[in-house]
C-alpha cells in the first residue's frame, strides 16, 4: 500500500516566480496496482513521481509505503523500494559502460556498488537469461558498450535493469515518449509482462490518451497540481481517447 497524504510542493518559494506544483494531493495505491497518470504540461505529473522516488521532498504532507513513513527519506534510501525508468533512453544507462556493466550496477541498487562484486559468473548467467527474455538478441552483446545500441534497445534494457533487484514500486516517466510508435508498442508489451511477472505496484506517466486508458487498470488525471479525476476500471471502460481529450478541453477551452 502506498499513501500520499495532503502532499504540497512549491518551487521558487517566496519569490515572484513561485509556482505550486502539487496542491494538497492525496492518493492511495493498492499493492500491485498499475496506474497511468495523465495531464497537461505543468500539471504536476513528474513532480508526483519525484516525490514518490525521493528526488523531491514535499513541503507538507506524508508519504507511507507499506507501514513505513518515508516522507523525509532521500532517493538513495528509497532505492531498495522504488525503481525508475526515464523518458530518455540515454538517461537511465551509462553509454560508456558495457551492457553487462550497466546491468551489474542496477543489480546492486540500494547497496554498495562495485563492478567487481557484481560481475561474477553467476550474475553474468542471470543477466544473460534476463536479456534473452527480451527477444532482441542482446544476450549475445553483453560485452558491447550500451551506447552502441538503439534507443529502443536501451529502453528495453533500462526496464530490465529496473526490475533486476527486489523492489516494490516501479515508476515510469513517459518511458515511451522518445520512441517511434512500433518500438513504443513493444516497450509497453514488455512493461506489462514485467509488471505482471514481478507483481509490481506501478505508476506510469504518459501523454498518450490511448495508453492512459488501455494500460493498467486505473487512471489519474492531473491539472494545476491537483488530481481532478481518479478513474477506476469501470469508469475507464466507458471512455474513449476522444472522451478523455474532451475532459482536457473542458479544463482549458480554446
Amino acid at each position: 500500500m502506498i499513501t500520499l497524504e495532503n502532499i504540497c510542493v512549491s518551487f521558487n518559494k517566496g519569490t515572484l516566480l513561485e509556482r505550486v506544483a502539487l496542491d494538497d494531493v492525496s492518493v492511495t495505491i493498492e499493492p500491485g496496482a498499475f496506474i497511468t497518470v495523465i495531464g497537461s504540461n505543468g500539471a504536476g505529473k513528474s513532480t508526483l513521481l519525484n516525490v514518490l522516488t525521493g528526488n523531491i521532498l514535499p513541503d507538507a504532507g506524508r508519504i507511507v509505503i507499506g507501514e513505513t513513513d518515508v516522507t523525509r527519506w532521500p532517493t538513495e534510501k528509497r532505492a531498495g523500494l522504488v525503481a525508475r525508468v526515464f523518458q530518455d533512453p540515454l538517461e537511465g544507462t551509462c553509454g560508456a559502460l558495457s551492457v553487462e556493466e550497466n546491468l551489474a550496477l542496477a543489480s546492486r541498487r540500494g547497496q554498495s556498488r562495485t563492478l567487481a562484486m557484481a560481475l561474477g559468473a553467476k550474475n553474468r548467467s542471470t543477466f544473460r537469461e534476463a536479456l534473452a527474455q527480451l527477444g532482441l538478441g542482446l544476450e549475445d552483446r553483453m560485452a558491447h558498450p550500451i551506447g552502441l545500441l538503439s534507443g529502443g534497445q536501451r529502453q528495453a534494457i533500462s526496464l530490465m535493469m529496473a526490475v533486476l533487484s527486489p523492489l516494490e514500486i516501479l515508476v515510469l516517466d513517459e518511458h515511451t515518449a522518445a520512441l517511434d510508435p512500433r518500438t513504443a508498442a513493444s516497450i509497453i508489451t514488455l512493461t506489462n509482462t514485467l509488471v505482471a511477472d514481478k507483481k509490481l505496484t506501478t505508476l506510469m506517466v504518459t501523454h498518450s490518451m490511448h495508453q492512459a486508458l488501455e494500460v493498467g487498470t486505473r487512471t489519474l488525471m492531473m491539472h494545476t497540481g491537483r488530481v481532478l479525476h481518479d478513474l477506476g476500471k469501470d469508469a475507464r471502460a466507458k471512455l474513449s481517447s476522444a472522451d478523455l481529450l474532451g475532459l482536457f478541453e473542458e479544463l482549458d477551452p480554446a
